[in-house]
């Protein structure tokens, strides 16, 4: 080994990615190190090359106590020895194993120097690309069985550019030409990179080589990530890569689990996952170098995750994991468990605070709260509002009803379209002001509209009223994460009363911020979060800041009011992202003392909604007009978005309808101009 890897230096060479010269001090890459006393030499009594760090004894020794550093283990101990061998002689593809010595090149870091044997004098070698080559064939059956057992068809291979080589060629360290032949009991695979390729050989004793400059850092699946999403995994191979993704997770690997891992990399996916968790394999060097990395990676909040096999040879990574039987559900149920780990106290907090339906709560002094339910998209924040009295909670129980309901058609949801939970995934209601017994008695009306006996385990309800506010959000924020992959997905979440979860809702700083936050989750668990305000609207705006920030993130807003007949509820739009709330029905309901519930009764008259629509565009001009004499028509638009939180094409059709309504007309003296008509 000594021979192959010139008496240590290869093996720094390798590790030590900056550049540094022998007998010279630099900086130890290893740790943040200032000082710069850190350097190699070579031993004038038996030719070994060894380290010195005179700032941190630990980095004191040869190859192999670097080695040893790297992965946990301690060089003098016998076992451990062996262990760092085995590593050297896989990092550095110096096919050893068993015994048998196969010639084949290695990939040494950017900065290459060498030693003259004769006279010990330093020298820059230029590092070469070595020539190789190489020649694709068809996959075959025997190969389509290999990747099968990992869950991986064709399809999948090629897109992540793995291909079945019929052969390799290239030439090893000292020059010396080499090939390899593909057989049916050694096939070789080749995953291609931009200039280079890394060969696999899976039923070889020299598994890896490289053809081509591998670029630094090597970062296999990178480029089939999408631009956000839940979980990513670091996994410890390009076949443990490409057997996650077979099972529709996310994943990359580097070089081997002991590359040094680019933190900007690491910060990029931070903002593109709400996840990244190492699983690297079972063994020792494995597990060690999965805690050296979650360490490292805190301030990201990179979680390492164990699984569930011996760590043997024959089941020690995630490859092995699918390949014994272990399914995509078993895997999440091992994610779950590791964020009841990291959510034990808040998961422990919200059992307190879910409703028992079997159980009900003692009775306590009623408090009247109002409630409300906005209806929207996937990925979108949608916002309702309305006054006290007005219906909102027979809103809410309605569009609950259909979320809950796998025929919602059959129900009545008060002349709203609820897309049916076919999937059975979560439906999540947090409650804020309402008392125990109150919203145990609204979801015993809200299952008697669904025409259901019993709660569906998909369907949780809490009340928060018990938590500071700032519990209350991350109690919210901490469980949608878990109920998304214990039903893996999430169909609906209604927060009634977000005004709760700040402390001042004209507080700009905080409305945004929380805000912000259910707008990000929405996206990446790819739900409809519905956030109730407790709010009269003035015409088409919401007031405060909160409001205003509602208005201007939410995909749509729908405002609850009474009739001029009392009895009677009118759901209009204040929002409506793709086209103007102007022209959406007004939806009608009221009280049927024969059902004992709220039933739908149609739409207002073409007539009435022309009505309200004229006396909502008078409001918008009055708050345009508040302070100005004459407006720009680009001036207005801007303004109009502002208020109402709707786009620029909207915002164009309303001051259209204002002209033809004569609500404003352009400024006789000045065509450029608006002013407000009469």
């Amino acid at each position: 080994l000594l021979q192959r890897i010139n008496n240590g230096l290869d093996v720094f060479r390798h590790y030590i990615s900056c550049e540094w010269r022998l007998k010279k001090n630099f900086n130890n890459p290893f740790y943040n190190d200032t000082k710069g006393s850190f350097n190699i030499f070579q031993s004038v009594e038996n030719g070994r090359y060894l380290m010195n760090d005179f700032g941190n004894d630990t980095f004191k020794g040869d190859c192999f106590a670097l080695v040893g550093i790297l992965n946990g283990l301690n060089s003098k101990n016998k076992e451990d020895f062996k262990q760092i061998m085995q590593i050297i002689n896989r990092d550095l593809n110096l096919g050893l194993d068993d015994g048998r010595v196969e010639t084949a090149p290695f990939t040494r870091s950017s900065s290459q120097f060498a030693v003259n044997p004769t006279n010990h004098k330093e020298q820059v070698v230029e590092k070469k690309n070595r020539p190789h080559s190489y020649k694709v064939q068809p996959l075959r059956e025997s190969e389509k069985v290999f990747w099968a057992q990992y869950g991986v068809d064709k399809r999948l291979l090629e897109r992540y550019d793995v291909h079945s080589l019929i052969e390799f060629s290239s030439e090893n360290s000292e020059g010396k030409p080499y090939c390899y032949r593909s057989t049916l009991s050694e096939p070789i695979f080749g995953y291609h990179g931009d200039g280079f390729i890394k060969i696999y050989r899976p039923h070889s004793a020299a598994k890896f080589l490289y053809g081509g400059e591998l670029i630094q850092p090597y970062c296999f699946g990178l480029e089939q990530l999408p631009s956000k999403g839940d979980i990513v995994f670091i996994t410890s191979g390009e076949k443990d890569v490409l057997s996650l993704s077979a099972k529709g997770f996310r994943a990359i690997c580097f070089n081997s689990e002991t590359a040094t891992i680019p933190k900007s990399i690491i910060h990029s996916l931070y903002h593109r996952f709400k996840h990244i968790i190492v699983l690297f394999d079972m063994d020792k060097t494995g597990q060690s170098r999965s805690l050296k990395m979650e360490k490292e990676f805190a301030e990201y909040g990179v979680k390492r995750m164990e699984l569930p096999i011996s760590g043997e040879k024959s089941e020690k990574d995630i490859s092995d994991f699918f390949k014994i039987g272990y399914t995509r559900r078993d895997l999440l149920n091992v994610f779950i468990l590791m964020l009841d780990k990291i959510y034990s106290s808040t998961m422990t907090m919200l059992g307190s605070c879910e409703i028992d339906y079997n159980n009900p709560p003692e009775r306590a002094e009623e408090i009247i709260s109002v409630a409300g339910v906005p209806l929207g998209t996937q990925g979108n924040l949608l916002g309702i509002t309305g006054g006290e009295g007005t219906g909102k909670s027979s809103y809410i129980s309605s569009l609950l009803s259909g979320a809950i309901c796998n025929h919602s058609s059959t129900i009545d949801t008060l002349g709203t379209t609820v897309m049916a939970n076919t999937n059975h995934k979560a439906v999540l209601l947090y409650d804020t002001e309402q008392s125990e017994l109150q919203l145990y008695k609204n979801i015993a009306n809200l299952l008697r509209r669904a025409k259901q006996e019993q709660l569906p385990e998909e369907f949780k309800s809490f009340s928060l009223t018990a938590l500071s506010r700032k519990e209350r959000l991350k109690a919210i924020v901490q469980s949608m994460d878990r109920y998304y992959y214990e039903f893996e997905g999430i169909h609906m979440v209604v927060i009634d009363g977000i005004a709760d979860l700040v402390r001042c809702a004209n507080d700009e700083g905080e409305s945004v911020a929380v805000i912000e936050e259910l707008y990000r989750l929405a996206g990446i668990y790819n739900t409809c979060i519905i956030c109730v305000l407790h709010y009269v609207p003035n015409g088409l705006k919401l007031r405060g800041h909160l409001g205003s920030e509602v208005q201007r993130k939410a995909a749509a807003i729908l405002s609850i009011e009474k009739d001029k007949d009392p009895a009677i509820s009118v759901v209009k739009a204040l929002k409506v992202r793709d086209g103007s709330a102007l022209d959406v029905p007004l939806m009608q309901f009221s009280w049927n003392k024969s059902l004992a519930m709220h039933t739908y009764i149609g739409n207002k008259s073409e007539k009435a909604r022309l009505q309200r629509k004229r006396h909502d565009l008078r409001k918008v001009c009055d708050e345009l007009f508040e302070e100005l004499n004459h407006i720009t028509f680009g001036q207005m638009c801007k303004m109009i978005q502002s208020l109402t939180g709707v786009g620029e094409r909207t915002a164009a059709d309303y001051i259209k309808d204002m002209s033809e309504e004569g609500i404003i007309a352009k400024d006789i003296h000045n065509t450029k101009l608006y002013v407000k008509g009469l």
